[in-house]
């Protein structure tokens, strides 16, 4: 049975990552398409975002990385999710990411890699595939 429950979507900037335009927009544009998003904004820690997942109960966590620290902390932030088993929770993750490492980042658990430039709708459409009502 379909719920009019939304799809709850937690955005946030790990490490010293302060370049946070792309993240913003993406946030602007889940929201436009019914979903909520909570922000979490810049230079938060793996800790931050998996507590604040928990806190608001999301079904997505979108990480952003333009900084290239994105192999630092996956991996930390994949292990606090089976520690915390939230397995359940779909993660994604965009910005300037080498296309050889995205293989890397999907064995370690990130359920997909949006590259800088990917079209708004392809996220979306994304995310409305794997998160059923």
């Amino acid at each position: 049975m379909k719920t009019d429950r939304k799809i709850r979507v937690l955005i946030s900037k790990t490490g010293l990552d302060g370049h946070d335009r792309g993240a913003k927009a993406v946030t602007y544009f889940l929201r436009k398409a019914g979903m909520e998003v909570v922000y979490l904004g810049q230079f938060q820690t793996p800790e931050s975002v998996i507590n604040a997942a928990i806190e608001e109960g999301v079904d997505v966590i979108g990480l952003s990385c333009l900084s290239g620290e994105h192999m630092s902390f996956a991996p930390e932030l994949i292990e606090l999710l089976e520690e915390k088993n939230l397995k359940d929770l779909l993660v994604i993750m965009g910005g300037t990411i080498p296309r050889k490492e995205i293989p890397l980042l999907k064995d370690m658990g990130i359920d997909e890699v949006f590259e800088s430039g990917s079209p708004m709708s392809t996220i979306v459409n994304y995310i409305r595939s794997k998160i059923k009502d």
